[in-house]
């Protein structure tokens, strides 16, 4: 039986500067499975709680627990068998971004790529993911779903996926509406030189610890 309680499929990016920013930034490094020192920024172990026990990442399969009959060895081995069928993609960049209270690196440019390996790790892994309960189903309902997300919601798990995908890094919960300029400054002094363009050349199999903190299991080349 596995010690991981769910699993997901993830972008991280490699050892360096941008990995050790989010690691910081977070005080979790979730490919080292340790906790980082955070930078000396007022209210930031607040403003991160929610990202990060998932690690500095770009979801591209959501957190899922195996169905029944499955083991963590059959899904290494399909994520492996996945990637070497699957192409790199890539987009023009990455930047800072403020959606509504919350920030995260986003990629500029077409992004099609990118969507194209996340579609194809939700669909072609889907038959490890145990079905979403009730009560999991009616949390993410609460929020408010069109027509589409709801459709997803029921048939892949998670609302935003396939044509209502967004990659994202995300960098923060969500933070006063009066703090908004100040955090955004305060990330912006920090960044490191962000890649140009952005690659994403593997996948990262990450799985979810009995402290509920997310750690990097194999991370697997698109070879396809």
């Amino acid at each position: 039986m596995s010690q991981h309680s769910r699993f997901a499929i993830y972008y991280m990016p490699s050892v360096g500067a941008l990995a050790d920013f989010g690691a910081q930034w977070l005080g979790w490094d979730a490919q080292a499975a340790k906790s980082r020192a955070q930078p000396d920024v007022p209210g930031i172990t607040a403003l991160t709680d929610a990202p990060r026990k998932y690690g500095f990442h770009g979801t591209l399969k959501p957190p899922f627990r195996l169905r029944q009959g499955r083991t963590e060895a059959d899904l290494r081995a399909a994520v492996a068998d996945l990637a070497a069928r699957t192409a790199p993609a890539q987009a023009d960049g990455l930047v800072l971004t403020r959606f509504g209270r919350w920030f995260a690196l986003t990629p500029t440019g077409d992004t099609s790529g990118i969507g194209r390996v996340a579609a194809a790790c939700v669909t072609e892994l889907d038959d490890f993911r145990a079905a979403a309960t009730e009560a999991e189903l009616a949390k993410r309902r609460k929020g408010g779903l069109s027509e589409v997300q709801d459709a997803n919601l029921t048939r892949w798990g998670y609302p935003f996926v396939l044509d209502q995908f967004r990659f994202h890094l995300t960098l923060t919960g969500k933070a006063p509406a009066k703090d908004l300029d100040t955090i955004e400054a305060q990330i912006q002094i920090r960044l490191p030189t962000l890649p140009q363009p952005f690659l994403v050349c593997d996948i990262c199999l990450s799985g979810e610890r009995a402290d509920g903190r997310f750690e990097l299991l194999h991370r697997y080349a698109l070879s396809g």
